[in-house]
């Protein structure tokens, strides 16, 4: 199950955040700003890398922006986050 599409147009509008970070972040199992908000850039990194077979995504600065900005969208949305709000990177 997909983001939904009010979520996903919100991920969009994130500096850095296009449909391969959407993508991949479904791929992995990423499907609510409620289980977003709770992960950490370094884990989902490393679950993408992971499941890429690659390190391009745990290495790469504009990939961690990306990802810490999508967790800042959802940590922005989700009620139950609000002691843990991130800062969207630009």
């Amino acid at each position: 199950m997909p983001f939904a599409t009010h979520e996903r147009e919100r991920l969009l509008a994130a500096h850095g955040v296009g449909p391969t970070v959407i993508a991949r972040l479904e791929q992995i199992g990423y499907h609510t700003f409620a289980d977003l908000a709770q992960a950490t850039p370094a884990d989902i990194n490393a679950q993408i890398a992971a499941m890429l077979g690659t390190t391009c995504w745990r290495n790469s600065p504009q990939a961690r922006t990306a990802i810490a900005n999508a967790i800042a969208v959802a940590q922005a949305q989700s009620p139950n986050t609000s002691s843990k709000k991130s800062s969207i990177i630009r």
